[in-house]
């Protein structure tokens, strides 16, 4: 791609118009490969790391960040022998978008869909610590020593599955409503969690990941990731100066 001028392609990105990503430059809030940029000064957009007050942007029109709220019933895959239902088909895009991570078939929720591979990685890679909040839906009451268990962690055929966080958000009657906060994405790590301390999973939601959050974003619906969105998966695995 030929070089742009930096302020066309922070306004195409979405930061501010064309005028207020000039000031914005003007002001010294704007550096390019870690050097602060002056106006008129251009980039490549597909090489070169742009930064606004210290969080990183994306100004490559190629790339594509999605959020999609998945169904259950629907895998994770891109491609199915079996002919079911995959969460690709659900995005009607010219560009072929990853799965950041999985969601299996039961668990619905927030799935990140990305072109950017290295920031995938960065975000599924276990040293990021990166976290994904789950919302659970179980036999109750979950109280006192039970929920110290799930605290405490749980040794799996694949290592210990230890949560960073959880609590009990609601119960009702013989229901519990649990937030699960864990920062690895191995198969079916929740369920088999709470499945070890004798709860069995009614139902699944992943609502967060890497701050971004799921909101209201109706179920089987997407949408593209904002600039502030962006930036802030970027800031959780520390690529600042962009994607090792």
């Amino acid at each position: 791609m030929a070089e742009e001028r930096l302020q066309k392609m922070m306004a195409a990105a979405g930061v501010a118009s064309r005028r207020a990503s000039e000031e914005l430059i003007a002001d010294g809030r704007v550096t390019v490969n870690g050097e602060t940029a002056v106006l008129g000064r251009k980039i490549d957009p597909t090489s070169d790391v742009v930064e606004v007050d210290g969080e990183r942007i994306n100004v490559d029109p190629d790339r594509v960040y999605v959020m999609l709220n998945k169904p259950r019933g629907v895998i994770t895959t891109a491609d199915d022998p079996e002919g079911r239902p995959a969460v690709v088909d659900l995005i009607n895009l010219p560009q072929r978008l990853f799965p950041v991570g999985r969601l299996d078939q039961d668990t619905e929720g927030l799935l990140l869909l990305t072109n950017d591979g290295d920031l995938a990685h960065a975000l599924m890679h276990p040293s990021f610590e990166v976290e994904r909040v789950y919302v659970a839906l179980v036999p109750g009451p979950v109280r006192g020593k039970l929920l110290a268990e799930i605290r405490a962690g749980i040794e799996l055929e694949d290592g210990l599955a230890r949560p960073k966080r959880a609590r009990v958000l609601e119960e009702e009657k013989s229901k519990a409503l649990l937030e699960v906060v864990m920062t690895e994405g191995r198969k079916r790590e929740v369920r088999r969690l709470l499945g070890g301390v004798g709860l069995k999973v009614e139902r699944l939601a992943r609502v967060a990941y890497g701050g971004v959050e799921l909101g209201d974003l109706r179920q089987g619906k997407w949408r593209f990731l904002s600039t502030k969105e962006v930036g802030m998966l970027y800031a959780v695995t520390g690529e600042h100066g962009g994607v090792a």
